[in-house]
């Protein structure tokens, strides 16, 4: 029924990236799933294959292409592949911290760090959760008082999506504690700087592969070049990623979705009760029907909004919208499917029992449910 969103130099780089994934991420899944993270050189090769920094200028190594059509495509191969919880970050790498280090930093800081970045050589991760706040973002306790020309970090953060990998953490502290919104900055922590330390690789109910990280910060000494943007104007500038960042979780969850379908679909019709495909029962029959349609009504608005990102029109409210939907039907899709398994469904050998665990998360980060519906409520003027 769709597609007129991709050019035919999309589908290439399609083809080119699920050869990758088939080649790469597919045998490494299951080994990266008892081991809990990805190993580093994973994220090299992606590099190397220019899986990574799409919208990084050419002179630093990246692909010079501000298109999210592309960073769809990489959402989309990764979950029809069956490894949507593969652990590989490259989704938080490409389209969530990329943008930071893009447009909010100075020429020196470009040069320092998009290489890397590009290559795969530095793995980025943004740290903005913290032990009893939540989504109380301007209540962080994690301070950075400058001292010359260092801010000294004190503090902690969690749930830190690769947290043991990555080499720099874009950090999101306090630089003027007695404020709450306009006292907040951006630090880009580096993975050599002494009282940086990790805690354990946090053990999830689902995600396994993805390293989940404690971070402390004790007396850590960050230079003031190291400094993301205005300093004061930290939430601004998360405020404007945020965005970006929940359409990057809505097209994973509409992709996942799909996935799960697919493959649901594919057994609903070989399995067979009472002498015929269970897919025939007039229950199974609607529940498939249902899922079938809310997929593609979602994937035409999802379509829709990468479409205005790219013309540089997305509003928040459309970003929340479409988190909140697609998140909640990757949810509700991976329930159902398990249903429609039966037995099966709840063994992990079956890959839609690994995608059941995968899909709860997905509702509560970058940002919950509930704060979507706020932000949806409060546009309305209510």
């Amino acid at each position: 029924m769709r597609r007129h969103l991709f050019s035919e130099e999309h589908d290439l780089f399609r083809q080119s990236f699920r050869r990758w994934v088939d080649d790469v991420l597919v045998p490494g899944h299951p080994v990266w799933e008892d081991e809990g993270i990805v190993p580093r050189h994973v994220f090299a090769d992606a590099g190397k294959h220019g899986f990574l920094g799409m919208a990084a200028p050419e002179e630093f190594g990246g692909g010079g292409v501000e298109d999210f059509r592309y960073n769809l495509i990489v959402a989309e191969e990764i979950a029809a592949a069956g490894v949507p919880g593969s652990g590989l970050g490259i989704t938080l790498h490409n389209d969530i911290c990329l943008p930071y280090f893009t447009d909010l930093t100075t020429a020196e800081q470009k040069a320092r760090w998009l290489p890397g970045i590009c290559s795969g050589d530095l793995i980025t991760a943004v740290a903005m959760t913290e032990p009893g706040i939540g989504s109380d973002l301007a209540g962080m306790r994690t301070s950075a008082i400058r001292q010359g020309d260092v801010y000294v970090v004190n503090g902690s953060k969690t749930f830190i999506t690769n947290g043991i990998n990555a080499d720099l953490v874009i950090c999101a502290v306090k630089t003027n504690p007695q404020e709450r919104h306009r006292g907040m900055s951006l630090l880009v922590l580096e993975r050599s700087m002494p009282g940086f330390e990790r805690g354990r690789n946090l053990e999830k109910l689902g995600m396994h592969a993805q390293d989940t990280a404690e971070l402390f910060f004790n007396d850590v000494e960050v230079p003031v070049s190291n400094l993301l943007g205005q300093e004061g104007n930290g939430f601004g500038h998360l405020v404007d990623n945020l965005a970006q960042e929940r359409l990057s979780i809505a097209m994973t969850g509409v992709a996942s979705a799909k996935a799960i379908f697919d493959e649901t679909l594919v057994y609903a019709k070989e399995r067979q009760a009472f002498g015929q495909p269970i897919g025939s029962f007039q229950h199974s029959r609607f529940t498939l029907a249902e899922m079938a349609t809310e997929i593609e009504m979602a994937q035409v608005f999802t379509d829709r909004c990468v479409a205005a990102l790219n013309d540089g029109e997305l509003s928040v409210e459309e970003a929340a919208m479409a988190k909140w939907w697609c998140t909640e039907l990757h949810k509700r899709t991976a329930d159902a499917c398990v249903q429609l398994h039966g037995g099966y469904g709840y063994m992990r050998e079956y890959p839609v029992a690994r995608a059941w665990v995968d899909a709860r998360i997905t509702t509560i980060y970058g940002g919950t449910t509930e704060i979507m519906k706020e932000i949806i409520g409060r546009s309305l003027g209510i």
